[in-house]
């Protein structure tokens, strides 16, 4: 029987055109498919989503994603989604969360330069995208890219220009496409999951500061009345000032009105262990919770998808510290 494939389209740089106010998307739908080249056992169809630099990609268009693979999901053996390179990480990791469970492989993908364009790295990620969800057996939400494919909650942009724009960080490639072959590298394991809302939901109400020497302690004021979860990018291994700018009552005080603090790193690889020193003790004494070696991309979507299900704070952090699709406790 023949393999069905749905590709949804949303925008980004692979279906751009130069404008006069710089690359912009306008590529039909119809017309992207076409570079794709099927064997004779595929079947290919597609669903003009959307058509928006990621720049603008927001989680309201997570969920509109979430829900068109949903409502395919008994027509088509696989999905493949077209996304610009900036926010495609964020993207990866909201879906990861929001169809966590589905038996079927999505997989994004996109490109540097767009089709059509002399040097374009569009039809070999599309090919490649296209060879990954049809000659391996994973499940879930993949990003496949320069020949990698990656988990999604693990993907993370960290060039501008290159080809080789992403990274799988803190965990392994699963799988490497070359000469029309795919060459699987790594089996994700099995995970139990770890609850099953029923609907699809997004808390934004949340805020990421990112520390730095100097930062002011009163933007916890306006972040207790404003959010309903915070996330930190802390420095080294989880640790924040406590000494002159003392940040750790501003955390206290947020964990004890039942807002969530999430403790992540600035430092891309290796993630944290922040009971090594005592700057990051402090920050968990204060109610912080330690991510480990989560990427923030994945921080900003996982908070968004357990804040929609629970505001106990004690469930939050549970469900937070629970690897989901990949996401954590590699390293």
């Amino acid at each position: 029987m023949n393999k069905k494939y749905l590709v949804i389209t949303t925008g980004g740089t692979i279906a751009s055109a130069a404008t006069e106010k710089g690359l912009a998307p306008n590529m039909a739908a119809d017309e992207l498919i076409a570079f794709f080249q099927p064997g004779p056992e595929v079947e290919l169809a597609v669903l003009d989503l959307m058509a928006k630099d990621s720049t603008n990609m927001q989680p309201e268009d997570w969920l509109l994603i979430a829900q068109s693979i949903q409502e395919q999901a008994e027509k088509y053996d696989g999905f493949i989604i077209t996304h610009g390179t900036d926010t495609m990480a964020y993207t990866a990791s909201a879906l990861s969360y929001l169809l966590y469970g589905f038996n079927k492989p999505v997989v994004l993908t996109g490109s540097q330069i767009p089709l059509g364009m002399q040097y374009t790295d569009a039809e070999s990620n599309l090919q490649d995208a296209l060879l990954f969800i049809n000659d391996t057996k994973l499940k879930g939400v993949f990003i496949v890219f320069n020949g990698l494919a990656m988990v999604g909650t693990r993907a993370v942009k960290t060039k501008t220009q290159s080809y080789d724009a992403f990274e799988s960080i803190n965990y392994p490639y699963v799988a490497r496409m070359m000469h029309g072959k795919v060459n699987q590298l790594y089996q994700p394991e099995p995970e139990t999951l770890p609850l099953q809302t029923g609907t699809l939901a997004l808390d934004t109400n949340i805020f990421m500061l990112k520390a730095f020497p100097g930062m002011t302690v009163d933007i916890f004021d306006y972040l207790k009345t404003h959010a309903h979860g915070v996330i930190i990018e802390s420095f080294g291994n989880g640790g924040l000032p406590f000494e002159r700018r003392n940040l750790l009552p501003g955390i206290q005080s947020l964990t004890d009105a039942g807002i969530p603090v999430v403790i992540t790193t600035q430092i891309l690889e290796e993630g944290q262990d922040i009971s090594l020193y005592e700057v990051g003790q402090r920050v968990v004494e204060a109610g912080g919770i330690t991510a480990g070696d989560m990427n923030t991309e994945a921080i900003v979507a996982k908070l968004m998808w357990v804040l929609a299900y629970t505001d106990d704070i004690d469930e939050i952090t549970k469900l937070l510290q629970t690897s989901v699709a990949h996401d954590m406790g590699f390293v």
